[in-house]
């Protein structure tokens, strides 16, 4: 039997923090700017820290299980 439920945390997770596709922190021109699909160099950081933080809290701390028989 396999635990789906990191792949759906971190598959979900990864598409909604994207940078540009919902909000983008920092933006380009001001501190958050909302579905502009540009990135910067500095908001793929600030994404990537705000989803290993996310995945991490989900993952070990709640413990999020999905099990398909």
């Amino acid at each position: 039997m396999a635990d789906w439920g990191p792949v759906a945390v971190a598959v979900l997770l990864f598409v909604l923090l994207s940078p540009g596709v919902l909000f983008q922190l920092p933006g380009n021109e001001r501190a958050v700017e909302f579905g502009n699909l540009k990135t910067s160099g500095f908001a793929i950081i600030v994404h990537a820290a705000i989803y290993f933080a996310l995945l991490t809290v989900l993952l070990i701390a709640v413990g999020v299980h999905i099990h398909i028989r």
